[in-house]
């Protein structure tokens, strides 16, 4: 079930004055031309940030999320995507050339529905067809940034976050918004730390080839960007897959 972060109408509609400038989302601009895509999938869309960007650069554009508050937004900012209500696990044949999972969403799967999700990720592909997606680096231990409760006000809602607890491979957080009437609604967060050799073995099992583990350009140290290529049919689970492909598209910058 996505957070109330992106399914609550009031918390979806302050996601894009909260996240600031998304010059994250250039790198997978430069990638997509990089490969000679020409169809992009967005799983994990949120709010429509990076589909806008796409359609504007001239490619074709499937958007995905669950979080049906984000996804109305989005489909308010731009018609020429097509935006589906869903996850990763139930998507249409697209053939698409690439697939791309911004702003951390693989970290929002956090069992067998990581599997689940690249299994249908896979099949949306055409061959040879691509994946990239980031993940912050284990190493790099982000969560002790997150240790110290932080406030921010914008457009007079204020913004509390604090960090819940550390269980690794499992971080939780907690996001509190309070309104200018006094209402406060809270939103709680749990991401999965993978270990690079475990996003890669992962990877392969669902029928891919690692083909580059790169720096992400705006968080150097902190984040590898990988791209991986279709190269055969999935093999079958080697376990049953979770109920949810996880919730929607995780803040940027927790």
């Amino acid at each position: 079930m996505p957070d109330a972060l992106f399914a609550d109408p009031r918390l979806a509609r302050l996601y894009d004055a909260f996240d600031g400038p998304r010059d994250d989302l250039d790198p997978y601009l430069a990638i997509a031309a990089e490969l000679g895509a020409r169809s992009v999938l967005d799983i994990g869309c949120g709010t429509g940030c990076f589909g806008v960007l796409l359609a504007d650069a001239g490619f074709s554009v499937v958007g995905v999320e669950p979080a049906l508050a984000s996804l109305e937004l989005a489909r308010a900012k731009d018609s020429r995507v097509t935006w589906l209500h869903g996850d990763a696990t139930g998507l249409p044949p697209l053939r698409a050339d690439l697939a791309t999972m911004t702003a951390n969403v693989a970290q929002v799967f956090l069992g067998d529905d990581w599997e689940a999700a690249l299994r249908g990720v896979h099949d949306a592909l055409r061959p040879g067809g691509h994946l990239v997606f980031e993940t912050r680096r284990l190493e790099a231990r982000a969560w002790e940034g997150w240790a110290e409760t932080t406030h921010r006000v914008v457009d007079g809602v204020a913004e509390r976050r604090e960090l819940l607890g550390v269980d690794l491979p499992f971080v939780s957080f907690r996001h509190t918004y309070r309104f200018p009437d006094g209402t406060e609604v809270a939103s709680d967060s749990t991401l999965r730390f993978r270990s690079r050799a475990e996003v890669e073995d992962g990877l392969v099992a669902c029928g891919f080839e690692v083909v580059d583990v790169r720096d992400a350009p705006d968080r150097p140290g902190r984040e590898h960007v990988f791209v991986a290529r279709k190269v055969s049919a999935a093999p079958a689970p080697t376990r049953r897959p979770g109920e949810s492909s996880g919730p929607g598209r995780p803040r940027r910058r927790p």
